[in-house]
């Protein structure tokens, strides 16, 4: 199989267009293109020109080799089609592994296992989709917060309540594994080939339940509203667990390895196991913002006269910058046609992040605007401080929107020039419990603060209309990534054997797609049984 990149057509292009080029391209008669597979498509809208770009996979009636070679051509490669072998299990041990955490590390962690043979328990404090998407509602509407089941906590992580975006920077071949394993549990089909693949929140929510249930037919346990409170350890070696249930009974459950996929807002658990001795340090994070601005206007500057063409979905963006004597600043997970939503997970704490269902039809694009936090930054040295600047910021901006998880939000322009906002302008926010009208840089640090404002000066300059004045600001985002790495070795674990610290919360992935890599890459790790 060949491999064809940057093949550039017009949006009403058709397969057979792309054959014919690909045909061209090949110096090959297009009788002899036997099949044609697009394996990344994506959208160039830059310098006013709107136009598809496609990476396809041709079968040819000829040698592969020998049609490479007399190309001399980088944008032809011969390939093989992805597939994952399941590693061999060394595992000896009977005792069931236990899963800490049910979001996209966990879940594939699991997965892994179940499918050899190894009948994991997952446990995992918030509660299955359905009671946890209900609970989510609900306190977006009554505004009482369950710190059982929140966006934060339960099935599938922070991330089912997102866009279900699946882009990622780490290059890994397990990733393909991910995308057809979501694909292959009721995703959409397009994420396999769309160069910003997203699945969507209402659809990731069924895609998870259907991990759920094969992993559950595998002979593994998913025990839902159970906390992993303790890890029972002698001689630096893990011997089991204790977990709570709904009901606060406690039990421990014998194992030899845990895989700890609890996410970046377990931080009871987190202290739990600093207090057990298991080795971690500072990690840098970002805090911000959100930014919305109306959905027709990012379509009208991406795709100019464009914009309407039915072939064309909801203009996204990705902007970054560094600031003169500033830190780095860039968005991060936008959010086309979507909403800002209070994704608090601790009482009398608001934070903020974005969601799309799979439609991106909504009024607004939102994405955050972030900037780099350093451990210099953090309150002490010691290395769960991360976790106390993230709470004095949550704990403020809770206070500044009138104690009731409103959150606080100002315009551009006015948060350009310094001031308060009173009122709004042209565009409506669709933070889900509301906003108060203030001024969010009283919410984060000044640091903080000075970078968002030249940063928002510099990006506008790179996306027309970033920083228009009715823009706006709603504060804070604090949880893109987790502010500790829980420290492991070569085989996975911790100064404590047998334990795997895995996925966002751990300090080891930044997003849906990386943590359940990570997730893969720990229950290998368990299958090799290296101690």
């Amino acid at each position: 199989m060949l491999r064809i990149s940057e093949i550039k057509l017009d949006l009403d292009c058709s397969i057979h267009d792309i054959e014919e080029v690909a045909a061209k391209t090949l110096k090959l008669n297009k009788n002899r293109i036997l099949k044609t597979e697009i394996f990344k498509q994506s959208v160039d809208c830059r310098k006013g020109e709107v136009h598809f770009v496609f990476t396809v996979d041709v079968t040819v009636d000829g040698d592969e080799d020998r049609i490479v070679e007399s190309l001399n051509n980088n944008r032809v490669v011969k390939t093989q089609k992805y597939e994952y072998k399941m590693p061999q299990s060394n595992r000896t041990s009977t005792l069931p592994p236990v899963v800490a955490g049910f979001g996209p590390a966990g879940m594939f962690a699991a997965l892994i296992l179940a499918r050899s043979g190894h009948c994991p328990i997952v446990v995992e404090r918030g509660r299955d989709i359905d009671s946890r998407t209900a609970d989510v509602n609900n306190f977006w509407t009554d505004r009482i917060l369950d710190e059982t089941s929140n966006i934060q906590y339960g099935e599938g992580g922070a991330g089912t309540f997102s866009d279900g975006k699946l882009t990622t920077g780490i290059k890994d071949s397990r990733c393909r594994f991910v995308f057809e394993e979501f694909v292959g549990h009721g995703a959409p089909d397009d994420i396999l080939t769309n160069a910003k693949p997203h699945i969507g929140t209402d659809k990731l929510k069924e895609t998870v339940k259907n991990i759920r249930e094969e992993i559950i037919s595998l002979g593994g346990t998913v025990l839902f509203e159970t906390q992993l409170t303790d890890i029972i350890v002698a001689n630096k070696v893990i011997h089991g667990v204790t977990v709570r249930d709904k009901f606060g009974k406690e039990k421990d459950i014998e194992t030899d390895a845990l895989i700890l996929s609890v996410g970046h807002s377990a931080r009871d658990t987190i202290e739990m196991l600093y207090n057990k001795g298991i080795n971690m340090m500072q990690k840098p994070f970002s805090v911000g913002a959100r930014i919305e601005h109306p959905q027709e206007y990012i379509n009208s500057v991406q795709y100019g006269e464009f914009k309407n063409h039915p072939k064309l979905k909801a203009a996204d963006y990705k902007l970054a910058c560094h600031p003169p004597h500033g830190r780095g600043a860039y968005t991060f997970c936008m959010c086309p046609g979507g909403t800002v939503v209070c994704a608090s997970s601790h009482k009398g704490g608001v934070v903020t992040n974005g969601m799309s269902e799979f439609a991106r039809d909504k009024e607004n694009a939102n994405s955050a605007i972030l900037v780099g936090v350093e451990p210099a930054d953090f309150p002490t040295e010691h290395p769960l401080s991360g976790f106390q600047l993230q709470k004095d910021i949550e704990e403020k901006a809770f206070r500044m929107g009138g104690s009731d998880y409103s959150a606080p939000a100002t315009l551009v322009g006015d948060f350009l020039k310094c001031q308060k906002s009173t009122k709004l302008g042209s565009v409506k926010p669709s933070f889900t419990t509301g906003v108060t009208m203030g001024d969010i840089s009283e919410a984060l640090p000044q640091k903080v603060v000075n970078t968002m404002r030249d940063a928002l000066v510099q990006m506008d300059k790179k996306l027309k209309g970033f920083a228009m004045d009715d823009a706006v600001l709603t504060a804070p985002e604090t949880r893109s990534s987790s502010p500790v790495r829980i420290i492991r070795d070569e085989f996975y674990q911790t100064n404590v054997r047998g334990l795997y610290p895995c996925g966002e919360g751990a300090g080891y992935a930044g997003g849906i797609v990386s943590a359940g890599v990570d997730g893969v890459k720990c229950a290998e790790a368990v299958l090799s049984d290296v101690m």
